[in-house]
């Protein structure tokens, strides 16, 4: 069976050394190897080969008797084997390609791990947040992330922040060919009972709707929906800005969106209306909550 193990391990000659002499004693095989440099301690990441029959416990209590701390063990498949500058380079190129991409790509590129089921107590997480434009993504695990990791997660929102910055237009303008050709007019937005709708001629083209308010005082649920043909026209921009208005209106300090993780319209969505939001990668799902108190007074 295959972990990614990680581990502190104190900064002296001999560390790596006394941690394979258990593992061979044990019959563990080290496949891979990562090191985080630090301080006082190094981070090291491992990937091993364990008898059929461990588990965590296992692991841990190996990975103390070489004098490892704070030791986080997932079970992996052999992709954690790829060899790590190959993988930034390829996170890099798919960013460059979709830079709305970036939260998928982030945490996959880190291990991100879902957020412990209800009631399940699981590991501590830690938390990674990296600002493209004014948007904060953050992503989670039970592995702390490091200084060097940190550094990685930056460089790579600052990648995505310029290529945005240099297709912006593009990115919420229309291909050819998007919108009939028949239908030339501007969308018309009406302002409802917790809903602002969209649409062109008559036809209904979207709409951004208000849940009401959740466990949570002063947390506003928001479903957007704008026809797959009338996409990438700004109308979901414009929707989400008048929805967040409204719900500013009725009182709410934040909405939340819940979508799926490889939703790739949402990062630009956000940048485009001019929230100040926050997007978090949970499971399978991706999270934006954003504060919309100022949009109370704003027209």
């Amino acid at each position: 069976m295959l972990w990614r193990v990680r581990t502190t391990l104190p900064d002296r000659p001999g560390s790596l050394a006394r941690l394979a002499e258990q593992c061979g004693r044990a019959d563990v095989n080290i496949l891979g190897l990562q090191i985080f440099p630090g301080v006082e301690a190094v981070t090291d990441e491992v990937v091993l080969r364990t008898p059929s029959d461990w588990g965590e416990e296992e692991i841990e209590r190996l990975i103390q008797r070489a004098g490892g701390g704070r030791v986080t063990a997932t079970p992996c498949s052999e992709a954690a084997l790829v060899d790590q500058p190959t993988r930034y380079v390829q996170a890099a190129r798919t960013i460059l390609a979709q830079p709305a991409s970036f939260p998928e790509v982030v945490a996959t590129l880190f291990d991100a791990e879902a957020d412990p089921a209800p009631g399940d107590r699981g590991p501590t997480q830690d938390v990674m947040e990296m600002s493209v434009g004014e948007v904060q993504v953050q992503v989670r695990r039970a592995a702390p992330f490091t200084p060097t990791e940190h550094a990685r997660g930056a460089a790579m929102a600052d990648l995505v922040t310029d290529v945005l910055a240099r297709s912006r237009q593009e990115a919420v303008g229309a291909p050819a060919g998007a919108v009939p050709a028949s239908s030339s007019s501007a969308p018309t937005y009406v302002v409802g009972d917790g809903e602002v709708s969209a649409s062109v001629n008559g036809l209904f083209v979207g709409s951004a709707r208000l849940r009401p308010e959740a466990t949570e005082p002063g947390v506003r649920e928001l479903v957007l929906e704008v026809d797959p043909a009338w996409q990438r026209r700004g109308i979901g921009t414009r929707l989400l800005v008048e929805a967040s208005r409204l719900a500013a209106i009725e009182g709410a300090a934040e909405i939340v969106m819940n979508t799926r993780a490889d939703n790739q319209a949402v990062l630009p969505l956000v940048l485009a209306a001019g929230l100040r939001g926050r997007i978090r990668m949970s499971a399978e799902r991706l999270i934006v909550r954003a504060p919309v108190r100022d949009f109370a007074s704003a027209r």
